[in-house]
């Protein structure tokens, strides 16, 4: 029994591994876009709409392949499906550093939104959801989504520094090589994970996608999350594709913008992790509305100051707090209302909605500023945006937690 429990403890600490490093891969390559803006808008000779719109159409594609390709992963096995991921995405990072074209960039970040979309968080999290308890499941979530956010406090120096020693078109090339390193985690999978796999898709023969389709578009508490990740989408997106930008027509040089970013994946370890250990003691959906509600607060204090590379630095760190913690409390409210069967699918169509602000958050910010001459109005969308997303969240109907019902029982 003894060797039993070793090995399920074995296996499980092997796909929170693997799981892991998909997200730091894919998560830490794409938060790093951002630097490229300035250099490839240059080299095309266009303005930041361009380059914004194939940011758009890369979070627009990400977000209609999760749902797909979660569906294939809960019927066929995650690693089958990470394993086309992980070619799509090293592909799409060869052609935006090799075709220096309008075309090149757009059907580059094509290929790596379905890399997202295949090898990325929603696969990552359906993939841990199976393989841990009910008691461990939101706990889980948050661990390898925190875990995953070092991709981000790690990969956005080592950019910057391929970028400032070797040019931006090399590093992306460098960048795909080190995106290819993803297929040992889909060999991992492979291992650990095909008996659970194999039971999962005996169990799921007998349940239909459609039904389960059908249940979660009459589900009141599933419509009005998934119109909160939309904001979430808008936000995170916005900030991390022109911050940079934004900071450097403050003045700033291009390092701070890194830094912050940095930040923001330092921080996320912090919050994600958090968010996953007090949602056992806490209602997921009065934590996600006041996660919105002090993401406007910190970002109306941040541009109501000429920014500095303190000022920067903090409010990465602020928003690091709050930038994927959604993620783990989304994905169990999921679990809660319809349970872990098809959580990657579900999953995925509530992040298809996120990739839908992620798009306006994208394109909308280059947009506003070509025609308008400054991000003004973006941040005050975003900030506005926060608000009704804390609204949203409040409403949703969920039961407290046993932990919390629990301590208040009567010893």
């Amino acid at each position: 029994m003894g060797t039993s429990s070793d090995e399920m403890q074995s296996r499980w600490l092997a796909v929170l591994v693997a799981c892991s490093f998909l997200v730091i891969i894919t998560m830490g390559i794409r938060q790093g876009f951002g630097l490229f803006l300035l250099p490839i808008t240059e080299a095309l000779g266009t303005g930041r709409e361009v380059f914004s719109l194939s940011m758009a159409l890369q979070n627009l594609i990400w977000g209609i392949a999760s749902p797909i390709a979660g569906g294939f992963a809960d019927k066929y096995g995650s690693a089958k499906v990470a394993l086309v991921g992980t070619a799509s995405y090293a592909l799409g990072l060869i052609i935006m550093g090799s075709v220096v074209s309008a075309e090149g960039l757009i059907w580059g970040q094509l290929l790596v939104g379905i890399g997202l979309g295949s090898a990325g968080m929603s696969i990552a999290l359906g993939a841990v959801g199976k393989a841990v308890s009910d008691k461990q499941r939101t706990l889980a979530l948050g661990l390898v989504t925190s875990l995953g956010s070092f991709g981000q406090f790690a990969m956005l120096p080592v950019t910057q520094f391929m970028m400032e020693g070797y040019g931006w078109q090399l590093a992306l090339i460098m960048l795909s090589i080190i995106s290819s390193s993803m297929l040992a985690s889909c060999f991992v999978l492979h291992r650990q994970l095909k008996k659970e796999e194999q039971a999962s898709t005996a169990k799921l023969a007998s349940l239909s996608v459609r039904d389960a389709l059908d249940k979660a578009s009459h589900s009141r508490n599933f419509i009005l999350l998934t119109v909160g990740f939309f904001v979430c989408g808008i936000q995170i997106v916005f900030i991390g594709t022109h911050l940079p930008t934004y900071l450097q027509d403050s003045g700033l040089d291009l390092s701070v913008a890194s830094w912050a970013l940095s930040m923001v994946g330092l921080f996320n370890i912090i919050g994600s992790f958090m968010a996953g250990w007090l949602a056992s003691y806490m209602r997921k959906s009065r934590m996600l509305a006041c996660i919105y509600l002090l993401r406007s607060v910190v970002m109306v204090g941040f541009i109501m100051i000429e920014p500095t590379p303190l000022s920067a630095i903090a409010f990465g760190a602020m928003m690091g707090l709050l930038w994927l913690s959604t993620v783990p409390l989304t994905s169990s409210l999921i679990v809660v209302f319809f349970g872990p069967a098809f959580l990657s699918m579900l999953y995925g169509v509530a992040f298809l909605s996120h990739q839908v602000g992620s798009f306006l958050g994208a394109w909308l910010g280059g947009w506003i500023y070509d025609h308008l001459g400054s991000y003004d109005m973006m941040w005050q969308i975003v900030i506005a945006s926060g608000l009704f997303a804390f609204v949203i969240n409040w409403a949703i109907s969920e039961a407290k937690p046993p932990a919390a019902a629990a301590s208040k029982q009567p010893a």
